[in-house]
């Protein structure tokens, strides 16, 4: 859910990884609300976690006083991120290699087959032409 990870986000961001329901509340608003960038950034996160429940998981802990985010949330969302930054990492070329390092990038290549299917559309659609037809019309 992109507003679990938002709220770990959140948590993460306060000093000592906590804040009240309001606080989280006010923050999780804005950032849901600041446009495209932030909304693709966290589906591209889910994507990694799709099953994610920071609740369960004991990623974030509730008490009287506010939300906390654990260091196992500190933990999950680094390994998230980093997950996620490794998929995005431009392929390097065999001419950028050293000298003895093989060619395949092995954290690169696990990532890549975590990657989404791709659109089965090869070809862009054709359209129909916009002049006078051979239909009769009434």
């Amino acid at each position: 859910m992109s507003f679990q990870l938002t709220v770990l986000k959140v948590l993460a961001g306060q000093p000592a990884g906590r804040a009240s329901v309001a606080e989280v509340r006010h923050a999780v608003e804005i950032l849901m609300n600041s446009g495209k960038d932030w909304t693709d950034r966290m589906k591209r996160l889910l994507a990694h976690a799709p099953d994610l429940n920071i609740f369960s998981a004991r990623f974030v802990l509730r008490d009287l006083e506010g939300w906390s985010i654990t260091e196992e949330g500190r933990q999950f969302l680094s390994a998230l991120e980093t997950a996620v930054a490794v998929r995005r990492e431009p392929p390097r070329s065999t001419a950028d290699l050293p000298p003895g390092e093989p060619a395949a990038h092995p954290a690169t290549d696990a990532a890549r087959s975590l990657d989404p299917p791709t659109s089965r559309r090869q070809k862009p659609r054709r359209r129909r032409r916009n002049s006078q037809s051979s239909r009769r019309t009434a």
